[in-house]
């Protein structure tokens, strides 16, 4: 994922990080301001992971974040069908 993007739409993307790591505060979350390598040291502050293990858990947010963005659910997807 590019970084780059996040950094820029960080105001958006900081409520998707705050619900995937729910003990980052608000402050926490001003200080990364979309720059991965912050966002990695906070993960491992907070939850005492190690650096592989923050990078995994990144990765796989961004994996995932990616992938919502390029395959956005629709309304329809939303709406149950008839019978379902």
């Amino acid at each position: 994922m590019n970084w780059e993007r996040f950094k820029a739409n960080w105001t958006q993307l900081r409520g998707h990080v705050r619900m995937q790591w729910g003990r980052l505060t608000d402050d926490q979350l001003d200080v990364i301001e979309g720059r991965r390598d912050l966002l990695l040291g906070k993960l491992q502050e907070a939850y005492g992971v190690t650096a592989e293990e923050a990078d995994r858990q990144v990765s796989a947010w961004e994996n995932a974040a990616l992938d919502d963005a390029t395959h956005p659910a629709t309304a329809a997807d939303a709406v149950p069908t008839r019978g379902a």
